[in-house]
């Protein structure tokens, strides 16, 4: 959809990305630009980049960038035409009218708004006849009628419409209730049922409070166990935990990731307030993006069986990419959290909780018990497989640390195994640096779009394009000099760019990448990280130069393709030429 350019250039102008961001990521002034952590994947030194003249952001490690919109779209996961209407919110702006952003929208509050109700319909049932057995089983686990409240749990009737009709009588239709997940259609008969039938629910509410779906338990040893929502409009399992939006006001400095529902109700019962759980999946990247806005460190609980253990190694290289500091915490004497508060009490976990394994100590552990330590031929290569673990580390000391335990397991001397330490170390370094080498002998990668949706065909007229939009986004007037088509652009997204950038001119309008609309996230990344790298003096010579190579070019193309190799050399030569 479009929404008025006036209205777009108004919106820009009320909401500053340096104050929109500044809500989000604590950033430090470096000459015009504002530099911070980028709140989008996990880094230890500041990459993440905003630059108020132009309205952007631009992250130089993951190349994600764009402007104010585009920010907001990605930090919460939000479509353009909601992340506009989130700004004018903010600004204080009236939305156009539009009628399919706006039927959209109002099925996105339709859908909020009946699983809401859906919910106080689950809990009312908990404390009537037919939710007895629900509320048995609930005190039965020793949830307390408060922490019921606080969670909304409630009880699916056994009936086959009981939602169904409760809903149709507040004015919702079959396919609403299909729509949220709340209901099924029957292959054969075509009849609409309630999904969820004799089971204990639990509400999920995303952090900005509304009820997106539902995980339901039955009370049995029945299959399956648990059923969840399916994927709405509104709920995606990938995106989001169960009870973040109680835990993410914790005043932990830590939060803990469960497996199940009741782990996590037990410990905010037993007064953990920061614990979370994943929704029947892995963990998975979205998650722990999510982890990462409200904490700097995880305490990781699975169960300590295979499945277990598979996923709490699963979960350390993302949690490490997204640089969170990561414990882990065994359960003795106890098959899961929930079960060892009922057995030992939140003193005894507390302790526990302080005595969690960070991810070197569960690592080298797991490493340990896959060798029998008593044989020398186990110890030799359990002693072989740490050192490869430890030359991970980039800490000396820690190295040296968790060196001498391991040698310490395995009955020897740190000296011993510091030799193979050192070995495996220069071993990574030399992988690293030809990795490295390699990637510094192809021009050509560093040239190319991160995005592989995105192509540069023709280099060199594609690096003139990206110099050409840089110099007019800098300079506006420039594009009164302009007397390229954008057809001539070999690469259409530069070329579509210019076109509107273009249009914004001759209507009058301030120029500024912030303020179009139609581009993928990819595609804003792409075009931010072309407006952040263009520096030096604006001159009209670069700009005549500019259109030079994309008028050459271009007439080549007319009647054959450039030779990538000259084309790569000639690109190298000019993007010198223009900086230098």
């Amino acid at each position: 959809m479009a929404f008025p350019q006036a209205f777009l250039e108004e919106l820009i102008a009320r909401s500053p990305i340096e104050d929109v961001v500044g809500q989000y990521v604590a950033m430090t002034r470096r000459g015009s630009n504002l530099f911070g952590l980028c709140p989008f994947h996990g880094e230890k030194t500041a990459s993440f980049s905003v630059a108020p003249d132009k309205g952007i952001f631009y992250c130089f490690g993951c190349h994600k960038g764009g402007g104010v919109v585009n920010f907001i779209m990605e930090i919460e996961s939000l479509s353009y035409p909601d992340a506009v209407r989130f700004l004018a919110k903010r600004a204080g702006l009236e939305v156009p009218e539009d009628a399919q952003y706006q039927s959209r929208y109002r099925q996105q509050e339709r859908l909020w708004a009946l699983c809401k109700e859906a919910a106080r319909f689950f809990h009312s049932q908990l404390y009537s006849p037919a939710g007895a057995e629900g509320l048995q089983y609930a005190q039965k686990r020793g949830i307390s009628r408060t922490t019921l409240t606080n969670f909304g749990m409630g009880f699916a009737p056994n009936s086959w419409t009981g939602l169904l009709d409760a809903m149709k009588k507040k004015g919702y239709t079959e396919q609403e209730l299909l729509d949220a997940g709340l209901a099924l259609r029957h292959q054969t008969k075509g009849t609409v049922y309630d999904r969820f039938r004799n089971r204990l629910m639990f509400p999920i509410i995303d952090v900005r409070g509304h009820v997106i779906g539902f995980g339901g338990r039955v009370m049995d040893d029945s299959t399956p166990k648990y059923l969840n929502s399916p994927e709405t409009l509104i709920f995606n399992k990938r995106k989001n935990l169960f009870a973040m939006n109680l835990a993410k006001k914790t005043k932990a400095p830590q939060l803990i990731l469960v497996e199940g529902y009741m782990d996590a109700i037990a410990l905010h019962q037993y007064g953990f307030d920061c614990a979370v759980a994943s929704l029947g999946t892995a963990l998975t990247e979205e998650q722990v993006t999510l982890l990462s806005k409200y904490t700097s460190q995880v305490v990781l609980i699975y169960d300590g069986d295979e499945a277990g253990q598979n996923a709490t190694r699963r979960a350390m290289p993302m949690l490490e990419k997204a640089g969170l500091q990561m414990r882990v915490l065994r359960i003795p004497n106890a098959k899961d959290p929930d079960e060892f508060l009922k057995k030992f009490g939140p003193d005894r976990f507390k302790i526990l909780l302080e005595d969690a394994e960070n991810q070197l100590e569960y690592q080298l552990q797991a490493l340990a018990r896959k060798f029998d330590l008593s044989l020398p031929d186990q110890k030799v290569e359990f002693l072989k497989a740490a050192a490869e673990l430890l030359a991970t580390v980039g800490n000396a000391v820690e190295r040296e640390v968790y060196g001498a335990r391991a040698a310490e397991a395995a009955g020897v001397t740190y000296e011993a195994l510091k030799l193979e330490i050192s070995k495996a170390f220069k071993r990574r370094m030399r992988r690293e640096q030809k990795k490295q080498e390699k990637i510094d002998l192809a021009p050509a990668q560093q040239l190319r779009p991160k995005s592989r949706t995105i192509r540069y065909d023709n280099l060199r007229s594609a690096m003139a394009e990206e110099g050409l939009l840089g110099l007019v986004l800098r300079e506006p007037a420039f594009l009164d000099l302009v007397d390229v088509e954008p057809k001539e652009f070999s690469c259409e997204l530069l070329g579509r760019c210019f076109r509107m950038l273009m249009e914004q001119h001759k209507a009058g309008y301030q120029v500024s990448l912030a303020s179009l609309e139609g581009f993928t996230p990819e595609e804003s990344s792409h075009l931010a990280g072309v407006a952040q790298k263009q520096e030096g003096p604006v001159k009209e010579e670069a700009l005549r130069d500019y259109m030079a190579v994309i008028h050459r070019q271009y007439s080549l193309s007319q009647t054959t393709q450039p030779n990538d190799l000259m084309a790569l050399r000639d690109a190298m030569r000019d993007k010198k030429g223009y900086n230098g």
